[in-house]
């Protein structure tokens, strides 16, 4: 890619001091690979409306990284909290790049912007990046060091906010360049907040607040559950420090609204065996959650309030003690609080804390509320899927009328409290993009021609809720119906195995890709995530990657295998399953899958000459169950005719005639997957 001529710059410059409109959408992707153009007559033609111009950002960044004498510097798309989902305040990778993907790392020097992003987002950030910045097809930290050796000199240091750094993030850069003689330098005060002159503030008016439905376990059952966890490690911690933002939200049963979709608020927890410290914006705590909290006492089930900031301070001071030893979850402790616990021998490590491993596990109430969040949620999607069924045909609707029509059914169902997350409302190409969401600048009108995908999500006060459906209102063709099979045995193959407790999701995800593979398909994105109860959408840590603990009953996953053509179409089906005891013949402590979404699959879509006669009664039981379930709640709200619609999209299937046999198969790839579990 060529860099941007000064002419280029100043034109860009000049649009975005004046608010210069380009033109029209003429373009879905940028076009960096000729020469920039020299008038903003011809920015058209070379960017889409979608991109956005970043070189003031950049030349102020550039300006204030001089004096800090860094020849690079870092900016990762997450907060102090290394979260998945972000407030608007956080969001700094998008904030100089354009690109607004959840994953990704931006990295800038004096004459240079790149980014590095996976396979779910590249078409999503040539879209929305200028010709300022590359595209790196990568999400590897060696990938990002090997660029920086390239462009950084020996003895060059290379800036980082550590907040924004985790243990792991930091040892494996320092340890990529550890030969290079180029330094990492931790710089506390972020450059991109001082260049960024409007960032939203912390909202001052949303308070930190009590869930509307009582919750089982009160806070101090929770709080006397983990110490015992901290009593019981070998290695004899004394304190534990929680920084994930739901690690907080759930030891005190509370909520907030910092973070759009899930329901936290920024915070950090230290507990002890006789002491609770919460560090939180103390001005948004209510006097009701001061008595609720106990705050006003100093026993071992008193929660001391201080202030958000503070952390810093109190974690020193408290290493600074004789005979202390903090444990802390690496995944979402950030480097700044890390550096700060030392020497060694007062550090306790392990991936996840004892709350996020605990809170992975549902209660038999937990489990029963979100079972019936799933069977509300899928009332609401019914009733989108038969409107859309009705009213394509007619040309009026568009992606952005299918993702409001599902979030306005949904809020209508009890203890709905929004969206889980952006609905992804996709159709034709922009359905290949596996994480897109329509905007007023790409917004397609659905038709009869093209396969659509609908991946949404409802925040309840019992549950969250996330499942997709892909479907065709006309012909598909022979490929489509094909690919979407595949994804659909994938589905089952993994929603119906039987395997020991203890196996690790990441040995088994193979299966959803199976069917896939025989034909040369395959997906660029994770099988599966945990889900929660009123938590977020994407829960660690379970679920199918190298990452996530072992399965254990009462767990929650999504099951989301997919494909995707390029400028042609995308498949996803996503259902959320709960991890339960299988009743085998011989063998005891056993695990199997039981689905709790409750939506047909498109028939039309689903090529039965391709499934075994186990897949097909798998399916058949599944539509048993949907006709159970939700049957009697679409009769308790008068909604017959969709009633009738669920019923006429459950009929049973037929086993086809050339079907093969995967069960061995199947039993062959999960045994060969489990000879390399360590269970």
């Amino acid at each position: 890619m060529k860099t941007p001529s000064c002419v280029w710059l100043l034109a860009l410059t000049t649009a975005a001091v004046t608010g210069t409109v380009f033109g029209v959408y003429e373009r879905t992707e940028r076009n960096c690979s000729v020469t920039p153009p020299r008038s903003l007559s011809e920015y058209k033609q070379y960017l889409p409306i979608t991109a956005v111009n970043t070189t003031v950002q950049l030349q102020e960044l550039r300006k204030r990284m001089l004096p800090m004498n860094i020849s690079a510097y870092i900016i990762p798309g997450t907060d102090a909290h290394l979260s998945e989902y972000i407030a608007p305040r956080d969001a700094r990778m998008a904030f100089m790049t354009g690109f607004t993907g959840s994953a990704g790392t931006a990295v800038v020097t004096q004459t240079k912007a790149t980014l590095w992003t996976d396979s779910r987002y590249w078409l999503q950030a040539e879209r929305q990046m200028d010709c300022n910045w590359e595209l790196e097809m990568d999400v590897s930290i060696s990938s990002v060091a090997k660029w920086l050796i390239s462009e950084v000199p020996p003895g060059g240091n290379i800036g980082f906010d550590p907040f924004l750094f985790s243990l792991t993030m930091q040892e494996d850069y320092a340890f990529s360049l550890e030969s290079s003689k180029r330094s990492l330098k931790s710089i506390p005060a972020n450059l991109v907040d001082e260049v960024w002159k409007d960032r939203p503030p912390v909202s001052s008016d949303s308070p930190v607040c009590l869930p509307d439905r009582v919750i089982p376990r009160s806070w101090q059952m929770k709080v006397e559950h983990i110490r015992g966890v901290i009593r019981d490690n070998p290695y004899m911690p004394t304190a534990l420090l929680l920084s994930a933002l739901d690690e907080t939200a759930w030891l005190f049963n509370l909520r907030g609204n910092d973070i759009p979709y899930n329901p936290f608020f920024y915070s950090y927890t230290f507990l002890t065996m006789d002491e609770i410290w919460l560090f939180v914006h103390t001005h948004r705590v209510s006097e009701e959650l001061k008595v609720y909290l106990n705050a006003s006492c100093a026993g071992p089930l008193c929660v001391q309030l201080k202030s958000y900031d503070s952390v810093r301070e109190h974690l020193i001071t408290y290493v600074s003690q004789p005979e202390v030893k903090v444990w802390i979850g690496t995944e979402y402790t950030n480097y700044a609080l890390y550096e700060l616990i030392t020497p060694q021998e007062k550090l306790l490590t392990s991936s996840y804390s004892p709350v996020l491993t605990t809170k992975a596990i549902k209660d038999e109430t937990e489990q029963q509320i979100l079972r019936d969040a799933h069977v509300r949620d899928a009332v609401a999607v019914i009733q989108l899927l038969m409107w859309l069924e009705k009213v394509v045909s007619e040309g009026t609707e568009t992606e952005l009328s299918a993702a409001e029509y599902v979030n306005k059914c949904r809020s209508k169902q009890n203890d709905n409290r929004g969206p889980s997350f952006e609905t992804i409302s996709a159709s034709g190409p922009n359905a290949a993009l596996a994480h897109y969401s329509p905007t007023t600048e790409t917004n397609r009108r659905l038709t009869v021609d093209e396969m659509y995908l609908i991946d949404s999500g409802g925040q309840y006060l019992d549950g969250t809720t996330d499942i997709t459906r892909t479907v065709h209102w006309g012909t598909p063709t022979t490929m489509q119906k094909e690919a979407f099979t595949r994804v659909l045995m994938g589905n089952i193959e993994i929603s119906r195995t039987i395997f020991p407790s203890g196996t690790r999701g990441a040995n088994m995800e193979m299966l959803g890709r199976r069917a896939l593979w025989e034909v040369g398909l395959n997906y660029g994105h994770g099988t599966g995530h945990g889900v929660g109860n009123y938590f977020g959408v994407h829960e660690w840590p379970v679920g199918f990657q190298t990452n996530n603990i072992p399965f254990s009953a009462g767990m929650f996953t999504s099951i989301e295998p997919g494909y995707y053509k390029e400028n042609d179409f995308g498949i996803r089906i996503e259902d959320v399953v709960m991890t339960t005891p299988a009743h085998t013949k011989y063998g005891h402590n056993f695990l199997t899958f039981d689905t709790v979404s409750l939506v047909p699959y498109d028939r039309k879509l689903v090529d039965t000459s391709l499934l075994s006669s186990e897949q097909v009664q798998w399916l058949n039981k599944y539509y048993e169950k949907i006709r159970d379930l939700v049957g009697p709640e679409l009769d308790k709200q008068g909604l017959s005719a969709e009633k009738d619609w669920m019923l006429r999209n459950t009929e049973p299937f037929e086993s086809g005639s050339s079907a093969v046999c995967s069960s061995s198969l199947t039993f062959v790839a999960l045994v060969i997957a489990l000879l390399h579990n360590i269970v």
